[in-house]
Order: C-alpha cells, then structure tokens, then sequence
C-alpha cells in the first residue's frame, strides 16, 4: 500500500460500501451510484447493487474512470462482497476486488471465518522493499474488509468508532469522531446526515517512512457522511471527502436507494 493507493482505494471502498441496505426479514436489492471528483472535476463514476436474503447479503459493483482521468490511464475495477448481517456489524465470508489501470491489474480474494483472515492472495503479488512492514497473523484478526464495516446497523455506535479494516494487503485501522449532523439529499434520499471526521491509522502492510502515507496518518480534515436507509434501519456512506496535495478528493452519492 501507497498514499495514493489508498486514496483510490479508500474512495473506491466508500463508494461500494454505500452501495448496500440489508433488510433481514426478505430479499431487498438496492443499488447506488456515485460521482467522484478531485478538486471538482470528474475522474469516476461507480455503481453498486445489492442482494439481502435473511441474514445472508451479497454486494457487487463496478467503477469506471471518466473525464480527465481517463487521458492519463483509463482504470477500471469490480468487486464482491458477501456475508452475514449480524446485531451489531456485518461480517464478510468473502471479500475480491479486480482493477485494471493502463496496462497494470491486480486480483485481490480474501476469505473471512467469525471476523478472522483465515485466507488472503494477491496476484501479481507485490514486491516487497526492505522497509515494508509486514502484516502478522495477529493483524488479521477481529477485522472487517473495507466494504461491510462502513455499513453500520441502527442502534450501533457510528462515531466515535474505530474500525479494524484489512483490504487483502493492508492492516489499517479507520478512526472516527462525531461532527454532527448536517442536511443531505441526493436522488432516493433526503434529511439528516451523520457527519464523522475520520482518521487514517496504518498498522502494517504498507512502505515505513513513505511521505504520502505520513501525509494520510497527519490528516486532520477528513470526512464521512452516514445516510440512514430506513427501510433497512442502517447507515451507510453518501458522502466522503479526503485533502490531498493535489486537491480534495470527494465521493458524493447520485442516487442512494430508490
């Protein structure tokens, strides 16, 4: 993991993650489109659906480059995601995401038991420089994959949270405090959002001392907005905005639900 990879990826996940409204008590599909942007201008488009049967969810989505992005590379990625809904959290039995940029793609698969790693490859697989630092055994348990720990039921704390993310290469760990509430409405959505700052904390698989993931770990001014989806009574991401150096890089949902 890099700063600008987990920029990328960090609004990729956040765009899936909003992706998904479990219902426990019969099948519910939803689906979710996204608008990403750095400094204003367009450089993705994202959209997800989602399956809910019981306790058991599946999520699935695609994003695309678009505008400018699509001069320097075009990229384009899909993931998968399934489950099961517990009280408290939602818990991935398996995790994959397939990206593609220019010439250069990654396959990453993750298979989860009861919170723990018990399965994770990479292909092609990274080459590791001498100050990389390595993910343990015991940095894969108790964690979440990017996409179901951002959906949050009703009734759970949703900030001040930390949520132990691993993404299949990277232990992370994602800090949130509250910022109150402020009005959001998008196609599908109006009312009252719940506004988190968010803190980026890497424990390990990433490159020791590189200056984008120094950059991250000292941000300050990160935010994420959670949606209620009432029939569904849990929160997900409608907006996230992340500062980088080469401006604001921001996730605003188009349409949630509907």
């Amino acid at each position: 993991m890099n700063g600008r990879g987990w920029i990328a990826g960090a609004a990729m996940s956040l765009a899936l993650a909003g992706g998904a409204s479990p219902l426990a008590a019969a099948e519910v599909q939803h689906r979710t489109d996204y608008s990403i942007r750095l400094s204003g201008l367009p450089v993705a488009t994202a959209s997800f659906r989602s399956e809910f049967n019981g306790n058991r969810y599946s999520i699935s989505g695609s994003l695309h480059s678009a505008g400018l992005a699509d001069i320097f590379a075009r990229t384009q990625g899909t993931t998968a995601v399934s489950g099961i809904v517990n009280r408290d959290k939602l818990r991935a039995t398996s995790y994959s995401v397939t990206y593609r940029s220019g010439k250069r793609g990654r396959a990453i698969d993750v298979t989860f038991r009861n919170g723990n790693v018990v399965h994770a490859s990479m292909v092609p697989a990274r080459k590791k420089p001498d100050n990389w630092v390595p993910v343990s055994s015991a940095d894969m348990r108790a964690v979440l994959d990017p996409i179901s720990g951002l959906i949050i039921p009703a009734g759970s704390r949703i900030c001040p949270k930390t949520l132990p993310i691993f993404d299949g290469e990277s232990r992370m760990d994602l800090k949130l405090t509250s910022k109150g509430t402020k009005p959001y409405s998008t196609k599908g959505f109006e009312g009252e959002v719940v506004v988190c700052g968010i803190r980026f904390v890497p424990r390990s698989g990433y490159k020791k001392g590189r200056e984008d993931v120094e950059y991250l770990r000292n941000l300050k001014s990160m935010e994420i907005w959670f949606a209620k989806a009432d029939a569904a009574n849990v929160y997900a991401p409608v907006y996230v905005r992340i500062p980088t150096k080469l401006g604001p890089v921001t996730v605003s949902a188009t349409r949630f639900g509907g």
